[in-house]
């Protein structure tokens, strides 16, 4: 699968919990940069502007997990391969790496994508968004794993809750005029990643065997 040499961007397993009344059950809210697997029923939640998620489960034991990433830079080639994309390339590794871990199986492995949205000022004329979602979509089909539903670009934000153990994934759409506070988080986050140097060069490997990682 898909590796990166040079400094791996931080990447943080979500830690904000809360019992969320509506679905009864603990939920789970991963911020920009970070990631969250689940094997315990939990409901994972995120707020996308530009950046992207990706919902990756395992069909047969109900493991699944979610990202929220971001690729930096201002434009260029945003394909698997690019300097740049070493920060998708982690934010998927780690989550996937996660749920094998757990005893999920590659071949029994489907993702759901959301996201890309030109809804930051300052990330619109890079178009952040479009780059994020092409990226998403060429790792998804150079590690062979379905792409079964995905709600990206536009000009919206989202609300993206998953239930990982059964796959549904509910979608609140909204047209933002002034940035919230998620939306002023993943500006933030746009210019860390900005501020770090995009050096490493993104070596390709056929994918691993499956139930492992290369």
């Amino acid at each position: 699968m898909p590796r990166a040499t040079g400094p791996e961007p931080v990447r943080h397993l979500a830690s904000q919990r809360y019992f969320d009344r509506r679905f009864g059950r603990d939920t789970v809210k991963v911020q920009p940069g970070e990631y969250y697997v689940s094997a315990d029923g939990e409901a994972i939640v995120t707020v996308l502007g530009s950046c992207v998620s990706a919902c990756i489960r395992d069909v047969r034991i109900g493991i699944g997990g979610m990202n929220h990433f971001m690729l930096p830079g201002a434009g260029g080639d945003a394909g698997v391969s690019s300097a740049s994309a070493r920060y998708g390339v982690f934010a998927m590794e780690v989550l996937i790496n996660h749920l094998l871990k757990l005893g999920a199986r590659r071949e029994h492995l489907e993702a759901k994508v959301f996201g890309g949205g030109r809804v930051v000022a300052s990330m619109t004329t890079s178009d952040v968004g479009a780059r994020n979602a092409r990226f998403v979509r060429e790792y998804l089909a150079l590690e062979h794993i379905p792409l079964v539903a995905s709600d990206l670009l536009d000009e919206c934000s989202r609300k993206v809750v998953f239930f990982p153990a059964t796959g549904r994934v509910l979608v609140k759409r909204t047209m933002r005029a002034v940035a919230d506070a998620d939306l002023v988080r993943e500006q933030l986050y746009q210019r860390r990643l900005q501020s770090e140097p995009v050096d490493g060069e993104v070596e390709l490997f056929p994918p691993g065997p499956a139930g492992g990682c290369a």
